[in-house]
């Protein structure tokens, strides 16, 4: 990876040599901007779909992987936790801009928020903390991390998931599962509340919850923290974010055609926009619990669960409200059961401050067994 200080001094052909995925980003939105219906209306050809689709999902998932480049530039100027916050405030805008254009387009799918909610939840709680605790602790016996950051984050997941996933599924309303208009206003008060509380706790009188207080002596105090302007990678974080705006809209089409011509599973659409918002943070937290800084890891994923509650269900409810897409939030059936024993055993892997390998073992264990489940409905 490129360090910050070489950004500014390298000439404009170094610029672009480093930076060329904008150039990609860019061009494909042009391209599908201009010749929109040319390249769409094929997509009843199966070799035609899937160069489309995976024309698009590269274009976006690259946008993003910058993002969190350069956020992670961000993050060595700034360090924790403003650097893990701009990272996962960057992610969680891609992510209800993904899910806003795959709900507004082609017909309702009032279950799209809750499906990506409960997939990036699965993908980020049991997948990437699994995969991190289990690459971090290979070559080491135990891995540390701040107790009480960990505790912090749980205390308002675990609420916040339940009022969002689990109590809808027993108020149903005279419409069914969707909401009523004051139940949307009570829940997003909440949500808005209890995140923007949490962040007061992070960024100011707690903040050293959420910093590496085991790891000080270790090679991380070896190098002095990069120095220079962050504004650099700043413009260029939001200038890969601006293409995503559209582009995710254009996934939409194809999604929306897999789920409503080829009947996939309705859950298709959530998994998709999970699988792009979680990716390029589950790169950044392996890298962190290879590196021993399992601080860092636990800030990225924990801190992705909270604002992917927290800020996009309010989001969606939001939408829902000005655009007339009913949204329907409780989970049902085997859905239910792994939402609730994924926050049970992350409550008790991140309970002693020490993580091992087993525990990442448990929760990959857990990640193949809602992959199972998606086929199984």
């Amino acid at each position: 990876m490129t360090d910050g200080p070489a950004l500014r001094a390298v000439g404009p052909s170094s610029l672009i040599r480093e930076e060329w995925f904008l150039g990609v980003s860019v061009v494909t939105s042009l391209a599908f901007l201009a010749f929109q219906e040319q390249l769409f209306g094929r997509l009843s050809d199966p070799l035609w779909f899937t160069v489309v689709f995976a024309w698009l999902f590269a274009a976006v998932l690259g946008s993003a992987l910058s993002v969190v480049r350069h956020a992670d530039h961000l993050a060595e100027r700034l360090k924790e936790p403003y650097g893990t916050l701009i990272l996962t405030l960057a992610i969680t805008s891609i992510e209800v801009m993904a899910i806003s254009a795959v709900m507004l387009h082609g017909e309702n799918n009032p279950t799209l928020a809750r499906d990506t909610l409960f997939a990036v939840v699965m993908i980020i709680l049991n997948g990437m903390v699994g995969l991190s605790l289990l690459l971090g602790a290979w070559r080491r016996p135990e891995q540390q991390h701040n107790l009480q950051g960990a505790n912090a984050y749980l205390g308002v997941i675990v609420p916040l998931a339940t009022l969002s996933l689990v109590m809808p599924t027993f108020l149903a309303g005279p419409d069914g599962q969707h909401p009523s208009a004051p139940r949307q206003l009570i829940l997003g008060i909440i949500s808005v509340g209890l995140y923007a509380t949490f962040l007061f706790l992070q960024a100011g009188r707690h903040r050293d919850y959420f910093t590496d207080d085991s790891n000080r002596h270790g090679h991380h105090g070896e190098h002095a923290p990069p120095r220079g302007p962050v504004w650099p990678h700043a413009i260029l974080l939001f200038a890969y974010m601006a293409p995503v705006v559209f582009l995710v809209e254009q996934l939409a089409r194809p999604i929306d055609y897999i789920i409503e011509t080829l009947h996939a599973p309705a859950a298709f659409g959530g998994v998709v926009m999970a699988i792009l918002v979680a990716t390029p943070e589950a790169i950044s937290a392996v890298r962190a619990s290879i590196a021993n800084n399992l601080q860092r890891a636990i800030n990225i994923f924990l801190g992705s669960v909270l604002s992917t509650i927290g800020l996009t269900v309010p989001a969606m409810l939001v939408i829902s409200r000005l655009y007339g897409h009913p949204v329907t939030l409780g989970l049902e059936h085997g859905d239910l059961v792994m939402l609730l024993l994924t926050l049970a055993v992350s409550i008790i892997t991140f309970a002693s401050g020490r993580t091992h390998l087993m525990q990442g073992a448990v929760h990959l264990v857990l990640f193949l067994a809602y992959v199972l489940l998606i086929f199984q409905q």
